[in-house]
């Protein structure tokens, strides 16, 4: 059913007579929006979004109709709130000349303190270098004859940013959609220092966040993921990845905690709730058992300073990670076997598991 709702703005001017009929904003980023915000353009110095419109989330592709009042005139900005705590803004929209204002992923960008999207990379030493010219036949996808993939060198001359990824088959890694989005370049630095090219294209799913992308030149061996038993709460994790890189360690970090809840923010379904620490850049790594099986993708934090400002009180080690299901469904539809194996006996050392999933974790760095 259609929702419309009428906008009490003021405005002195006078309005078109279309001003006053409903337009409608269409959820296109892939994502369940949690608040709605539209007001008149411009918003003025206090930046005030007003409350938030929506009754209830919307998802991917809802739609929600509003009809502005007589003095509220034709141009509106319009914001929406995602899922993982990233905000969608379109501004200055002409609301009498088109009726249909579609929201989609090129307008999504991060909330101070969110993790939704790639943390920037400081320029450091090992961008000194001028990037490597690409040599024809070098970055061939594997199994040409004759060629090899070339050992690339980022670009310290273009924008970047990071996140992690891990090996799911031969030249295959799985990350986040939104760590490789926009990206002109995806580089992988692998557990032996190597820097390799991806071959575009990345199979995505846009709505479970996740990106399969082909990495020529062997960059490790695949992980294992777990087949069963089911996850229960209060399971030990292990996560594995590369936060905030060029402020921490440049290497790999490893957090654990257990598994906190068996739905992810809003009650999505397609999530676990975890208490593992992890920040900007852990977004697309292995969230691991203590078998050292697979069962999830690290995906987004909590965003304590939005929480914090609305409640009054700072969450702590509130994330998220992608269950492992959803990833193994996503990787057979692409048409992979990855390898499952029942989690059951002796666990081991959250030591012995960081040193397993060291060979196959990898850096995303994303060039725009």
């Amino acid at each position: 059913m259609q929702r419309v709702l009428a906008l009490g703005l003021t405005l002195v001017a006078s309005v078109p007579a279309a001003a006053q009929e409903p337009f409608r904003v269409v959820n296109r980023t892939g994502q369940q929006v949690m608040e709605l915000n539209a007001v008149r353009s411009p918003r003025g110095a206090a930046n005030d979004w007003g409350r938030n419109l929506l009754p209830r989330p919307m998802g991917p592709d809802g739609n929600f109709s509003l009809r502005p009042s007589e003095a509220a005139g034709c141009r509106f900005d319009i914001r929406m709130l995602l899922l993982d705590g990233r905000e969608a803004r379109l501004e200055d929209q002409d609301v009498c000349a088109v009726r249909v204002v579609a929201v989609g992923p090129q307008s999504v960008a991060p909330l101070p303190g969110a993790m939704g999207a790639p943390e920037p990379v400081p320029p450091g030493p090992a961008a000194a270098a001028p990037a490597a010219a690409a040599t024809p036949g070098r970055t061939a996808a594997a199994g040409v004859a004759g060629s090899a993939p070339a050992i690339v060198r980022p670009n310290p001359h273009v924008r970047a940013s990071s996140g992690t990824g891990f090996v799911v088959a031969p030249d295959r890694v799985l990350t986040n959609q939104h760590v490789i989005n926009g990206c002109n370049r995806v580089l992988i630095r692998t557990p032996d220092g190597r820097t390799l090219a991806a071959t575009p294209p990345a199979r995505v799913d846009v709505q479970r966040d996740l990106a399969l992308i082909a990495v020529p030149g062997n960059p490790g061996p695949a992980l294992t993921f777990r087949g069963g038993p089911d996850v229960r709460r209060g399971e030990a994790v292990v996560t594995y990845g590369f936060p905030l890189a060029g402020l921490l360690s440049s290497g790999p970090t490893l957090t654990t905690g257990e598994v906190s809840a068996l739905s992810g923010f809003a009650d999505h379904q397609g999530r676990f709730q975890i208490s593992a620490p992890v920040q900007p850049g852990n977004s697309g790594g292995p969230l691991l058992d203590r078998q050292g099986n697979v069962m999830g993708v690290v995906v987004a934090k909590l965003n304590a300073a939005l929480v914090a400002a609305r409640s009054g009180d700072i969450p702590q080690n509130v994330n998220f990670a992608i269950k492992g299901t959803e990833a193994l469904e996503f990787l057979r539809r692409a048409g992979l076997s990855p390898a499952v194996a029942e989690s059951r006996g002796t666990e081991r050392s959250a030591i012995e598991v960081g040193e397993a999933a060291h060979r196959s974790t990898v850096f995303v760095l994303c060039e725009r």
